[in-house]
């Protein structure tokens, strides 16, 4: 099957703790970037609509796709590539401030609304500054309408405060695109900002009710969490030395539509608790994979396979 992601690259520069003494690095990042990067790694037939200029890190970040097997559409040429520094906390915890624009066109005029890539995409993942950010936001929500009739959707709001503006706004920005999707994936951190003193089972009982049939919802060292309107499952994350955690839940969202690929939407409705658990446990372990290492690096599908069996025999449980 083919997946269609749609969103934006960004250079990474990661900035080591202070005093430290080590140099920055750049690295591809960018949310909708990753998963397109993670999925391609998996040996998924994907395609990755975004922005990229003509300049070296966006020459670096369109080889470093490509060198994944993905397909990179681009849909509008910005002055520069978007960057974001990244700072890293003694516990390789990652805050970024952002340089970043959100056009989405086709050449010198706003992306159709009827454009469709040379792929009829099975599914169709959307997420992060993309998704939210004008002018370039309703492009990509008028494209993923037109799809959805054939193509399951996902969603990952990524939130990034510093981009989001008024609070209400996002909020109702936020919740449009949970109400396109079929599936959501969000960071507890995510939560506590759009939905400030609300848990995560409150918070995806309203998600829910906007249409989509699983709700999944990342706690970094503290596991994962996945609920539909008929079950909900926990599951530990795997304990591993971490490096940084960027690209950690993009790595997991590649895993999750990997694992997903090809269940239509009564398939992600009926999806039971030992179902829902395997996807929390393998989902798991590629971000588990990613954190071990320096940027946004998720697995192939053979050290996957290698980190769940080595996950299982220093946990004594599957993996």
């Amino acid at each position: 099957m083919s997946f269609l992601v749609i969103g934006e690259c960004v250079a990474d520069i990661v900035r080591a703790p202070a005093g430290s003494g080590a140099p920055d690095r750049v690295h591809p990042g960018g949310s909708p970037a990753n998963v397109a990067y993670g999925l391609g790694r998996l040996g998924r037939d994907v395609t990755l609509l975004t922005q990229l200029a003509e300049d070296p890190t966006g020459r670096l970040i369109a080889d470093h796709l490509k060198g994944a097997g993905v397909r990179v559409e681009i849909g509008g040429v910005p002055a520069r590539t978007p960057s974001a520094v990244v700072g890293l906390d003694a516990h390789g915890q990652a805050a970024y401030t952002f340089d970043i624009t959100w056009t989405l066109e086709a050449g010198p005029a706003p992306l159709d609304p009827g454009f469709t890539p040379g792929i009829t995409p099975a599914h169709v993942h959307i997420g992060s500054i993309a998704a939210v950010t004008e002018p370039g936001s309703t492009a990509v929500l008028a494209v993923t309408e037109r799809l959805r009739a054939g193509a399951t959707v996902s969603y990952d709001p990524n939130v990034r405060p510093d981009l989001m503006g008024d609070h209400t706004d996002a909020v109702r920005r936020v919740e449009r695109c949970v109400a396109l999707a079929d599936l959501v994936k969000a960071s507890d951190e995510d939560l506590a900002w759009l939905y400030p003193g609300e848990g995560p089972h409150t918070v995806a009982a309203r998600w829910l009710a906007l249409g989509p049939a699983v709700v999944l919802v990342t706690r970094g060292a503290a596991g994962s969490l996945a609920l539909t309107r008929r079950e909900t499952v926990t599951a530990d994350a795997p304990r591993v030395s971490v490096v940084d955690t960027v690209g950690a839940g993009d790595s997991f969202m590649s895993a999750v539509l990997d694992t997903l690929a090809g269940q239509d939407r009564a398939a992600l409705g009926g999806l039971g608790a030992a179902d829902l658990a395997g996807l929390l446990r393998r989902a798991g372990a590629a971000a588990a994979v990613t954190v071990s290492r320096a940027g946004a690096q998720p697995p192939d599908r053979a050290e996957l396979d290698a980190a769940r069996q080595e996950f299982a025999v220093t946990s004594g449980r599957e993996w």
